[in-house]
């Protein structure tokens, strides 16, 4: 019996390290822009060109957290090298779930910080026109990442290159409907996701409220 469990975790650990190169480096850029969204928009950071050069930055780097939802492609392969029913429900599914599941969520508390920081400064009527862009803009970024594998840095280092493939694409068919399904995707996802994440907030928040520390509980009479 102790043998049969230490071959399982054994195969397991095999099987969990086989994706860990590529889930680790795609969460990585996953989490740029997320903490990009907390020095531009949370941390009260004047508009300097270094400012504006971070956002550029964080706009470049967003796609690379839904770009994860793509990653599922990866699944189907796992799938098909023959590993038991039970590897594929308790160990892989849960593994692309948790990976897919924190790179979107990066990209929903991105947006989320974002829009904190137009409502700060007034303008909270450009938060959803501004949610609807950056979808727009990630869904043409994993579009350019997934089939014609640029990368976010690819912006700055071939902008021809990827300005070219932009145009080009466009007037395609194939292309229009593939970034225009994506751009539907993000955007309803995000939806949901942003409800529960605020919801959780908001729940934390009336915790912190209600908290019996937060209150003076002393009966002595004021002198």
């Amino acid at each position: 019996m102790k043998f049969e469990l230490i071959r399982w975790t054994s195969h397991i650990l095999r099987v969990l390290s086989r994706n860990l190169d590529w889930m680790t480096w795609n969460l990585f850029l996953a989490f740029i822009p997320l903490l990009l969204s907390i020095w531009l928009f949370r941390s009260r950071q004047k508009r300097s060109p270094i400012w504006w050069a971070g956002v550029l930055v964080f706009i470049a780097f967003l796609p690379n957290a839904p770009y994860l939802l793509t990653d599922i492609i990866h699944l189907i392969h796992d799938i098909r090298a023959n590993y038991s029913v039970w590897m594929i429900t308790l160990v892989l599914i849960p593994q692309y779930l948790l990976v897919i599941l924190a790179g979107f969520e990066a990209y929903v508390i991105s947006l989320i910080n974002l829009g904190y920081y137009l409502h700060r400064h007034e303008r909270s009527k450009y938060i959803l026109w501004m949610e609807l862009t950056l979808h727009g803009l990630s869904a043409i970024g994993i579009y350019l990442g997934r089939f014609l594998r640029f990368n976010s840095w690819d912006f700055v280092t071939q902008p021809d290159a990827v300005f070219t493939s932009v145009l080009d694409d466009l007037v395609g068919k194939w292309p229009v409907v593939v970034m225009v399904v994506t751009f539907v995707i993000i955007s309803g996802l995000y939806w949901l996701m942003k409800q529960v994440t605020l919801g959780i907030i908001l729940r934390r928040r009336l915790k912190a409220i209600q908290s019996p520390s937060n209150h003076n509980h002393t009966d002595s009479p004021t002198a």
